[in-house]
């Protein structure tokens, strides 16, 4: 049964737009809380922290991380502080990807990126304190009162190995490595995998583990997680070549101009568009076992491929 048919006989399918939009907006109040307004010596990079934090973005991977807590009957208000960290290590992510040293992007969700307005120092080390501050928010006895220490250690795990060189570092340092040469379709997936899906998958798996999930639920989501975060990378492939630069926020075509690998340059746009739309119906199956409580994932995969920013 490919997406679509699932789709149509879903019977619980749920209003996704609203659903994000809702999600969102807890995600965003939570933020406004974790990380103070500008004040004292240090005033300048908390202003560059704030800039590129609340600069606008979907906030997909805590809103997977919650979504995951409510698949296995938990709530929101559970992951909510892991959630935040999240997006605290994503919003990082970006800000280094912009600068110079990197993909010297002048443009980031319709705005500046944070190093053309406050400079490459200040912009590096707001990077340096979301990355921290991530690992303060899920370390904070008072916004994790309700998570075992043995589940919280284990989440820090899973989020510490998705982001170094296990995961989003290393993928970051090969697709860096491998601009403007001949790789292989193994170690484009690597790439993809790395640099950005283990963020995604371990997004929604902490979800899960703080749900609390049993181990079968666990490795469920984590294949759920694996699938979509490829798919994803893919989409972002699709997109450098038909998307609307108004419409991401950022200039399109930028890929081929760097000689950046992707699928598309690699296997072409509907070899591409046929391997994203597998690990979106993978992604699906994978959530078999999971009642009505789970659709917002199974929707949220949807999505991925079909989104247009």
């Amino acid at each position: 049964m490919n997406l679509m048919e699932r789709r149509l006989q879903s019977k619980n399918n749920v209003d996704l737009k609203s659903y994000l939009h809702e999600k969102r907006s807890i995600v965003d109040e939570a933020l406004q809380a974790c990380l103070p307004e500008p004040e004292g010596p240090a005033s300048d990079v908390i202003k560059a922290m704030r800039y590129s934090l609340f600069a606008g973005g979907k906030r997909l991977r805590p809103i997977l991380c919650l979504a995951g807590t409510e698949s296995v009957g938990g709530i929101h208000t559970d992951s909510l502080s892991i959630a935040c960290a999240l997006e605290f290590i994503h919003t990082y992510s970006l800000i280094h990807d912009d600068m110079p040293v990197m993909d010297d992007d002048d443009f980031r969700r319709g705005k500046p990126t944070g190093h053309k307005v406050f400079g490459d120092a200040v912009a590096l080390l707001a990077g340096d304190a979301l990355l921290t501050e991530a690992f303060r928010l899920m370390a904070t006895a008072h916004l994790t009162v309700d998570i075992t220490p043995q589940v919280l250690l284990k989440v820090i795990a899973l989020i510490s190995q998705a982001a170094g060189y296990r995961g989003m570092v290393g993928g970051q340092t090969v697709d860096i490595q491998s601009e403007g040469k001949r790789v292989d379709i193994s170690l484009l997936k690597f790439i993809h995998t790395h640099k950005t899906g283990a963020l995604i998958s371990a997004s929604v798996a902490s979800g899960a583990m703080l749900g609390p999930a049993n181990e079968s639920q666990i490795e469920a989501i984590k294949t759920f997680g694996h699938n979509i975060g490829l798919a994803f990378q893919i989409s972002d492939d699709i997109l450098d070549i038909e998307g609307n630069s108004e419409t991401m926020g950022k200039e399109a075509g930028v890929d081929e101009r760097k000689g950046k690998i992707t699928y598309p340059s690699l296997v072409g746009l509907s070899e591409s568009k046929r391997i994203q739309s597998e690990l979106a119906d993978a992604a699906v199956e994978s959530l078999q076992a999971f009642d009505h409580r789970a659709e917002p994932l199974r929707q949220i995969a949807m999505y991925i491929i079909e989104r247009s920013e």
